[in-house]
């Protein structure tokens, strides 16, 4: 039976106070904080990383067993400077649940620690702002502000079909969940200080505790897709934001290697949803502290915040966060989780706005390193999903959070499986072009997709022609033509110059819920934005 987490705290409160097992106040023996009851390590061929405080120049081990029987006993010495101690468990198959015990010998006092039902599988790591933050059933707004973005007061608001997934969470007794608690920091942590939801089997309370607190939607459905595809256990991390830039999840280290300026401009984001924006103030306190986690993967949700902020740098700060982070988190695990771990994201969906300005679109651009898509040079081994067609006009929480977060999810699924997995043959992103031809005598730029096209509808705005006379140039939306299984005609005969550049969805809001013009036929996965320049 699973303990509810305040007898939980009352129960743990002695260990964090500095006492355990045998007794002996100001001895310091205890995991870390996020290794608890419920919890899941990463499984074969990684080995878990596990650590804890003891008392300096004794020696910890750690044993784990599965009901009466021993599966290994490891030890580790403790640190003299920090007073913790580090060790790296054998690889273990997916599966449990194991009980795992930490124990010391002082003099005459034995003091030990044990945490319960422990599954090993894949661990996963999400973070981000709101919208990886948003949970799976929003109840209520308890301040509205006075904007048009939101609806009336006291009403109760959920992601789409909330109640089925609440309902469904018994289900999934091997998918184990926990929640960092909003933390800053100005100096990078050892340990979490603090946890708002502690390694949980998910319930209707655990999936729907509040506003953007806990469980992440996004993560837990990113979770729940994946089990149901590997049937093995599934551990999700959710470290989020809402309302941060990327400079606060970004170590000093990544944000020199792209030349952010210090000086640190306000961000103008409503109130309500507003998180702090100091350089590296949660890679300091809600990053920092996982590193020695053995993980085997992160996906993301963010950007938002940097369609008005530093925006051109995001073609440098994203691609330096996701290499910084795999070297902290390779080296943190002493070398167990992969240099090259899997990195996922969403490329950031829609907002309602008075004025078009092309924050959004840059963005989005930018999240791919300028290419377009992903995995690529500057970014191996990630993956991402679309989500400029999942726009929501009617959230009472701003268009800005959409409530499609199952489509969110299942596009990172099938990233996850494609790169981190290896499911070859498995459509995880849309149709790019892979080639484009101007037939100057029909007046028509002919693009050939890279995979078969479905045209879904008509649109004489969403792609746009960068038409220059005379050395000015300025962009005209040009209307869509014949089309066939792979190609796409577009009538450019309004240009009376030269075609220099073409660009697709290049808008905050380029379509309407799920109508782009553009999908894959098979998968239903819309194309991604993209900006070519054409050859003279």
């Amino acid at each position: 039976m699973m303990m509810t987490s305040t007898l939980r705290a009352l129960l743990l409160l002695p260990l964090f106070l500095g006492a355990s097992g045998g007794g002996g106040a100001g001895v310091n023996f205890r995991f870390a904080s996020y290794i608890g009851d419920h919890m899941v390590l990463q499984k074969e061929p990684a080995g878990a990383v596990v650590w804890g405080y003891g008392e300096v120049g004794g020696i910890v081990m750690v044993t784990l067993h599965q009901a009466q029987e021993t599966i290994m006993k490891k030890i580790a010495y403790v640190k003299e400077q920090s007073e913790t101690w580090i060790m790296i468990l054998d690889p273990v198959k997916p599966g449990g649940p194991y009980n795992m015990t930490a124990e010391q010998v002082i003099g005459k006092e034995r003091y030990s620690q044990t945490v319960y039902d422990v599954l090993f599988g894949d661990v996963w790591l999400c973070s981000g702002q709101s919208n990886m933050e948003m949970s799976v059933s929003q109840q209520r707004i308890e301040k509205i502000l006075s904007s048009s973005f939101y609806h009336t007061p006291g009403q109760s608001y959920e992601i789409f079909n909330a109640s089925e997934e609440e309902a469904k969470a018994f289900a999934y007794p091997f998918i184990r969940i926990l929640t960092v608690a909003l933390v800053k920091a100005e100096e990078e942590l050892e340990d979490l200080t603090s946890i708002d939801l502690p390694w949980s089997l998910p319930t209707p309370k655990n999936l729907g505790h509040g506003n953007f607190t806990y469980y992440s939607a996004v993560c837990w459905l990113f979770g729940r897709y994946l089990y149901d595809t590997l049937k093995y256990p599934i551990g999700l991390v959710s470290s989020s934001w809402g309302g941060t830039p990327i400079e606060a999840w970004s170590s000093w280290r990544s944000l020199q290697a792209c030349g952010v300026p210090k000086e640190e401009k306000q961000i103008t984001f409503p109130s309500l949803y507003a998180g702090p924006t100091d350089h590296s103030i949660l890679w300091n306190s809600m990053i920092h502290p996982l590193l020695n986690m053995t993980l085997k993967g992160v996906v993301w949700y963010q950007g938002e915040n940097n369609a008005n902020y530093n925006t051109d740098l995001y073609n440098c700060t994203f691609p330096a966060l996701i290499e910084d982070w795999r070297q902290a988190f390779h080296n943190g695990s002493q070398g167990q989780t992969q240099r090259l771990f899997p990195f996922g994201f969403v490329q950031l969906s829609t907002t309602m706005s008075k004025e078009e300005d092309y924050g959004f679109p840059r963005v989005r651009w930018h999240q791919t390193a300028d290419l377009g898509y992903v995995p690529n040079v500057r970014m191996p081994n990630t993956f991402m999903a679309v989500a400029m067609d999942l726009c929501d006009r009617d959230s009472p929480f701003g268009s800005i959070h959409p409530r499609d977060k199952q489509t969110v999810a299942y596009r990172l699924h099938l990233g996850a499986r494609a790169v981190a997995y290896g499911e070859k043959m498995l459509p995880f992103q849309g149709p790019l072009p892979e080639k484009i031809e101007i037939l100057a005598d029909k007046e028509l730029l002919k693009l050939e997709y890279h995979q078969k096209i479905q045209v879904q509808k008509q649109d004489d705005k969403i792609y746009e022609i960068s038409c220059c006379n005379n050395h000015q140039c300025k962009w005209i939306p040009v209307p869509m033509g014949n089309s066939s299984s792979q190609t796409l005609a577009l009538k450019i005969d309004s240009c009376y110059g030269t075609v220099t550049a073409l660009r697709y969805a290049w808008t905050t809001w380029p379509c309407e819920y799920k109508q782009c013009p553009i999908y894959n036929p098979s998968s239903a996965l819309p194309a991604p934005p993209f900006i070519i320049v054409i050859p003279s």
